[in-house]
């Protein structure tokens, strides 16, 4: 089978991660990239491929079989529009985009034109996610009560300089970081109805939080409760606590997420299931047994499933439809911060 030819438009950290799983990809190569940067120019002649300033001419001289946008939020949905309007296939990263509107133009463009959305919400094909999910749906805990979630780290000061936007309104880890972890939840647990938040910008002082204490209503009557923060000394983060991706510290004896419910708890991503034998009581014994996971790649098996809905052998796992949702819960945090009422999610 032809390998597929796939650009990148954005030569940042997310667009190499992705130009290297496509490196070692047997099922596509890199096509090309665009990006106005004057970094983008090594990279791309470090990889041998063409340089574009703009999405819209590589599209018209390469007509590549598919792209990843791996571009500032802001860009994200103008980017899959033009993907759109020449028929080519499109990752877009996370979040789907900006607003719920511009989220919104996207879907109906998708559903008018019929060319393939994924939202990388890479997670999603996480080997531990998807062990978590199948677990939770099984029953194995009851019916679900609580959880508890934490996504706590430190970013350098270079993650700053090297991208300034991210130090701005739109780029805090609201948008960058809890997109995947309202993602992850709604995955498990199901639909956030309702939010409550408090945000701080105290310790790194930029125009943009930088902790964020939230409270979460699911629509199957279960509580949450989240912490973020970008500037906490803490491991207990998916990055740091999975050990997906090999360049975070790793540790892992921690949890990021503990789910309660009637009979049973599950602790990812340690995947500790706590269950009564017999008798529910705090006095009786709660057995614990730990599942075991493939060690895999989340991204490589992204960009194996892109590979496959461009070839029409699968859906998307994650719809630009999908991804509006997650973004709406999202957005609404960022509300309830900014208004310290709670919002519901409609």
């Amino acid at each position: 089978m032809t390998p597929l030819r796939i650009a990148i438009a954005g030569a940042g950290l997310i667009g190499r991660a992705h130009a290297q799983r496509i490196r070692e990809s047997g099922d596509c190569t890199l096509a090309a990239y665009a990006d106005p940067s004057p970094d983008a120019a090594a990279l791309a002649a470090e990889s041998g491929v063409p340089l574009y300033t703009g999405l819209a001419e590589l599209l018209e001289k390469e007509r590549p079989d598919g792209v990843i946008l791996a571009t500032p939020n802001a860009l994200h949905v103008p980017g899959a529009l033009l993907c759109l309007a020449a028929g080519v296939p499109v990752l877009v990263e996370k979040p789907v985009a900006d607003t719920l509107d511009d989220a919104q133009r996207l879907v109906e463009a998708a559903d008018r034109t019929q060319v393939p959305v994924l939202v990388g919400h890479h997670r999603r094909h996480s080997a531990i996610l998807e062990q978590a999910v199948d677990t939770v749906r099984s029953g194995a805990l009851g019916q679900l009560v609580a959880v508890t979630a934490s996504a706590t780290f430190v970013k350098p000061d270079s993650y700053f300089t090297d991208g300034p936007w991210r130090a701005q309104p739109g780029g805090g880890p609201i948008l960058i970081n809890l997109v995947h972890e309202i993602d992850n939840l709604r995955a498990l647990v199901g639909d956030i109805v309702e939010v409550q938040a408090f945000a701080s910008r105290a310790t790194r002082g930029h125009p943009v939080e930088d902790t964020v204490a939230i409270n979460l209503r699911f629509a199957n009557g279960a509580l949450g409760t989240f912490m973020l923060s970008d500037c906490a000394a803490s491991p207990r983060s998916w990055e740091q606590t999975a050990g997906e991706n090999k360049r975070y510290d790793h540790h892992a004896d921690e949890d990021c997420y503990v789910i309660a419910g009637t009979h049973g708890s599950l602790e990812v991503p340690t995947m500790r299931l706590r269950q009564y034998a017999g008798e529910r009581s705090w006095w009786a014994p709660l057995g614990t047994r730990r599942l075991h996971l493939p060690d895999v790649d989340p991204l490589q098996r992204q960009l194996a499933h892109f590979c496959q809905v461009i070839r029409g052998e699968a859906t998307p796992r994650v719809t630009a439809a999908e991804a509006r949702k997650t973004l709406q819960a999202t957005l609404a945090v960022a509300e309830a911060a900014r208004t310290k009422r709670a919002v519901v999610v409609r």
